[in-house]
């Protein structure tokens, strides 16, 4: 199912993407054969790496553009990482997600209400 701008709270929120590091196996980025900008990525160990500014006390990915809460994009939406394109949202496919409904609280954002089938 493809959903609109209109209709997906994650262009409002980002809040995922400010609280958790975003770690993947290092072969995600172009420089391995995927499609990551490696320049945006860090060194984790040997075969890990994580995405610039989420490996930081208060980690804010640094393809995140926006504020918080309000409106935010990813400048890197097509090429971003499987943990990025796994991750679903608290609701999306009629199932919670309790890491989506944490993350909005650090940011003092409510926790999204499944619609239900539409």
């Amino acid at each position: 199912m493809t959903m609109s701008n209109y209709d997906n709270p994650c262009i409002d929120c980002g809040a995922c993407c400010a609280w958790f590091r975003v770690s993947f196996y290092w072969a995600e980025c172009r420089d391995g054969g995927g499609v990551v900008p490696e320049e945006l990525t860090e060194p984790l160990s040997p075969f890990l790496c994580c995405m610039n500014g989420t490996n930081q006390r208060q980690p804010r990915c640094q393809a995140l553009s926006g504020e918080v809460g309000k409106s935010v994009r990813c400048t890197i939406y097509p090429s971003r990482p499987s943990p990025c394109r796994e991750f679903n949202r608290a609701g999306e496919q009629g199932k919670p997600n309790d890491a989506c409904d944490r993350a909005r609280a650090q940011y003092g954002l409510p926790p999204l209400v499944n619609p239900g089938p539409g």
